[in-house]
């Protein structure tokens, strides 16, 4: 029988995994005529290396038998997550999409990486927060269970958010 607050974190788990991508979509037709004072995108695609590196990191550390910082780095990879996509709306928010300029071969492994990053990073969510409120609750065997599929979701899309930038970035106007 599920006690009260694991039904509220599967809730919670539900509700953000909907709501997220749904409002992410809305927000992108949303535009605002304001030119940020710095240039978002090399910025958020370092915050997802750091991701990338931060979740290495937390496995590491697990599995040398460390839980909190395991647990510390794993709120750590969340947190730069949420940063990297309050800054990847409000760059779509205030410009213009840029298009990939590469041909051939080049173009179709671009829209090959961008979009399995663009699919995985939305079903990605539920797992990450499945994943964190088991280790939260001290499901530890349920979590372990999940966090074998869960990290390698989860380093993909931040390690594919850094391809994705690097083989767009000749083409942006600065």
């Amino acid at each position: 029988m599920k006690t009260a607050r694991e039904k509220k974190y599967n809730r919670i788990s539900l509700v953000l995994s909907i709501i997220l991508p749904l409002v992410v979509a809305l927000l992108f037709k949303v535009k605002i005529d304001v030119e940020l004072p710095i240039f978002l995108p090399p910025i958020y695609a370092s915050i997802n290396a750091l991701t990338a590196i931060i979740l290495v990191l937390a496995l590491v550390a697990i599995k040398k038998g460390n839980r909190k910082l395991h647990e510390q780095l794993n709120t750590l990879a969340i947190t730069l997550s949420v940063v990297f996509l309050i800054m990847y709306v409000l760059y779509h928010m205030t410009s213009d999409s840029t298009k990939f300029g590469g041909e051939g071969m080049e173009k179709t492994i671009y829209l090959i990486v961008l979009i399995s990053h663009i699919i995985l990073s939305i079903a990605v969510i539920p797992f990450v927060l499945i994943t964190y409120f088991r280790a939260r609750l001290g499901k530890f065997k349920q979590h372990k269970k999940i966090a074998r599929y869960t990290f390698p979701l989860w380093l993909y899309v931040a390690v594919t958010g850094v391809i994705v930038y690097l083989m767009i970035s000749p083409y942006y106007n600065y």
